[in-house]
């Protein structure tokens, strides 16, 4: 039970840090103190874990969601700032920055001197992106609520949640790269659907089926297991491969942009929509026959 307490505790703590951690950064880039109302967000996840540590809602994520847009938004206006920073593309430019860091806290004002201003605007995102997903990641592994699955269905889930998180930052961090300052409306599409793509790891419908207790039933299992089939297969088709392919062949088509690497993740998302499709097509059958 304490173990349970501690994982709760130490997880929405790292949600609420790193939300904490964006929000500054949002705060920093804008030069404007009233972008900290955005900490008002972290106010039902704070009331969540000080009343309940019982039941894990599933919108942690959702408290830094809105400093990525902006911040996403602003790099888009403000690129030509990036010529001046600290890109985190080699060992030697972190090397650097470490060093940096370290000179400046053996001087007389350590907190001044802190080089994270001099990170590229870009980087920064990136991370955030980055560990927003590692967090939900290893939240589903750790919080209380991950005891309502069984540990086959947990396992599952996990290593569905590392593969949608792969994907999900390749989009991202491609596609805004391939369009740059094409279209600004595109970057809000490419945001839009980007927080679609996110409902998957408060949903997890892949692994949600009939219990271990129901086994001994066929009947009402064979039932259970098709429904959990089919809302997978839908989640596949509408949340994810389904958008991700229809931003790739916007940016293909209409803003003629094609690389090896866009070509590749488009026929990628196309053989998952035509397969999701045809499972689909199979297990409506199945049902009806």
């Amino acid at each position: 039970m304490f173990f349970k307490f501690f994982c709760a505790v130490v997880t929405r703590c790292l949600f609420i840090f790193i939300s904490l951690v964006g929000v500054w950064r949002v705060v920093w880039v804008k030069n404007n103190g009233l972008y900290w109302f955005l900490t008002i967000l972290y106010l039902p996840l704070v009331a969540e874990m000080i009343l309940t540590l019982k039941r894990r809602s599933g919108n942690d994520y959702k408290c830094i969601i809105p400093s990525l847009w902006i911040l996403e938004l602003h790099h888009l206006e403000n690129k030509s700032a990036d010529s001046t920073c600290e890109k985190l593309d080699s060992t030697e430019n972190i090397k650097s920055l470490f060093r940096l860091w370290m000179n400046s806290t053996n001087g007389s004002e350590p907190l001044q001197g802190i080089p994270l201003s001099l990170v590229c605007a870009n980087d920064w995102i990136l991370a955030l992106h980055q560990i927003l997903l590692i967090l939900l990641i290893l939240g589903k592994w750790l919080l209380p609520a991950a005891g309502e699955l069984t540990r086959d269905q947990l396992s599952q889930l996990l290593l569905i949640f590392v593969g949608t998180a792969a994907d999900i930052l390749e989009f991202t961090s491609e596609s805004l790269s391939d369009i740059k300052d094409s279209s600004p409306a595109m970057v809000y599409i490419i945001l839009a659907v980007w927080t679609w793509s996110m409902l998957q790891f408060p949903l997890h419908f892949s692994v949600i089926g009939a219990s271990s207790d129901d086994l001994s039933e066929p009947a009402p299992s064979r039932l259970a297991h098709l429904r959990t089939d089919i809302w997978s297969t839908v989640e596949a088709l509408f949340i994810q491969d389904g958008p991700f392919l229809v931003v790739r062949l916007t940016v293909m088509i209409y803003f003629n942009v094609v690389h090896q690497m866009l070509i590749f993740f488009a026929i990628k998302n196309f053989l998952v929509v035509i397969l999701n499709i045809y499972r689909l097509c199979v297990l409506i059958c199945d049902k009806t026959s």
